[in-house]
């Protein structure tokens, strides 16, 4: 997959593209899955005041935690939920979101309180560091899309990516070579994963992000780039 590095400045803009990842008319599917922990940070921080997205999930992770056959230093696929797009939304909100300090700064209180109860670590790395990825524990966020397959583009609905081409026989070239790929190529958008360093320490004390943000993506060129344009311009992000 490819690194691309987005002209995201703060977690305002991160939240919003996050958003925009999610609810573009080229999205095919989607898998987010959610440790455990980070929901429950994100119900201490939000308190009371729990928003109707995070409800389910922050149920479930109380539910959980309190599960004396579940360790929640471990990897037991039990601690992940399969979250909506609304839910992932929500939750990097929480902690990425300067405008409401609060509750950001009782979720990050929060997490970090349970890590070292589990004797988690912070990680030296600097956030978003693809290097690490490998051995994170806990993954608290996992988070991609999978784009319509070219061959599924509708002529009308989905203009704009096939006119990207510049020439019609440029989209048939892509679209054939897609249609044929062994194994089978799939375009893809992914955050990077997110574990204690990117949820506690991604926003700085003035909501700017501390490290560039990527996104990684699979699958056309021509395609990826004009989705990802079209991200950016719902987001409010210039490029």
């Amino acid at each position: 997959m490819l690194a691309r590095t987005l002209p995201v400045r703060t977690g305002e803009e991160a939240v919003r593209v996050v958003r925009a990842l999610g609810t573009h008319r080229y999205v095919h599917g989607r898998l987010h899955t959610v440790h455990a922990l980070a929901y429950d940070a994100a119900d201490a921080g939000h308190g009371e005041e729990l928003p109707a997205a995070l409800a389910a999930g922050c149920a479930w992770a109380r539910e959980t935690l309190a599960d004396p056959s579940v360790e929640p230093d471990s990897r037991d696929p039990r601690l992940f939920r399969t979250a909506s797009g609304d839910e992932l939304v929500a939750l990097l909100a929480t902690f990425w979101t300067h405008a409401r300090a609060g509750v950001a700064d009782r979720a990050h209180d929060r997490l970090l309180a349970k890590a070292h109860e589990l004797g988690f670590e912070l990680p030296p790395h600097e956030p978003f560091d693809e290097a690490f990825e490998d051995d994170m524990h806990p993954v608290l966020v996992d988070a991609g899309w999978e784009l319509l397959p070219l061959a599924a583009l509708d002529p009308t609905r989905h203009r704009g990516a096939i006119e990207a081409y510049g020439e019609p026989i440029l989209y048939e070239s892509a679209r054939f070579e897609e249609e044929n790929a062994l194994p089978p190529r799939v375009t893809l958008q992914e955050l990077p994963a997110l574990g204690l360093v990117e949820l506690l320490l991604g926003v700085d004390a003035d909501g700017d992000l501390t490290e560039p943000l990527v996104v990684w993506t699979e699958g056309d060129d021509v395609y990826v780039d004009y989705v990802l344009r079209g991200v950016l311009k719902v987001a409010k992000v210039e490029g």
